[in-house]
């Protein structure tokens, strides 16, 4: 089963497709990308093709074979039982939830509030101008990060990573929205954790490889 062909359903500048990214770089497993564009004509995931990949009409998606993998984190814990190392999950059960814990905070308390979809519904729905969306998607980050930056710099458990000295599937979240902050321009320096760690993150190839902007449908200057 393992031998079988990898193919992700992704976008670029996709917070969850970036997750995924990484935890696939990390496990050293040749993929195969398949482009969503998800603002051309309304959204590419909006089409009958991708709603039959997925329901939700959101990415990522992995296909392993025929089995079609939606929901990022569900995505990476299932490439760590099916692809033991290196392990993305620690070793015992208190390391297991902690890990769960900072990447679902992540993944259920700050992206969902500011990804693509809810940030069109306030303008198409409610008229949101632009300026106040920035300030909407800053707080949120904003707050996950206050409380993130707690529970990093206050567990011995935290290492060069998230938990320990090898990355992990909380590594895999953190990363991404810290790139959406920057996006943003949300103020990092109060959180010297959270840059610390992603910066530890980003001296590796794997995490370098899943950038947005090193992403095959990235646009490219003078394209």
């Amino acid at each position: 089963m393992n031998t079988e062909s990898l193919k992700l359903f992704s976008y670029w500048r996709s917070s969850a497709a970036y997750r995924v990214r990484i935890g696939l770089n990390l496990k050293g497993l040749a993929y195969e990308q398949s482009p969503v564009h998800l603002l051309r004509d309304g959204g590419e995931q909006h089409g009958q093709a991708f709603a039959a990949t997925n329901p939700q009409k959101l990415i990522p998606v992995l296909q392993h074979g025929e089995r079609m993998l939606r929901q990022s984190m569900a995505i990476l814990e299932y490439l760590d039982e099916v692809w033991a190392e290196p392990a993305l999950m620690p070793a015992t059960a208190r390391g297991r939830a902690r890990v769960r814990a900072l990447g679902l905070l992540v993944a259920c308390d700050i992206h969902p509030l500011n990804n693509l979809r809810v940030l069109r519904y306030l303008e198409h729905e409610w008229n949101v101008p632009q300026p106040e969306r920035d300030v909407w998607v800053k707080h949120w980050i904003a707050e996950g990060f206050s409380a993130m930056e707690a529970l990093l710099a206050g567990d011995p458990a935290t290492g060069a990573f998230c938990e320990g000295d090898s990355p992990t599937l909380a590594d895999c979240c953190l990363v991404p929205q810290v790139y959406n902050a920057r996006r943003f321009g949300l103020d990092l320096s109060p959180f010297p954790e959270i840059r610390r760690i992603e910066a530890a993150c980003q001296a590796l190839p794997a995490f370098q490889q899943a950038h947005p902007e090193n992403q095959p449908d990235a646009p490219r200057q003078g394209g």
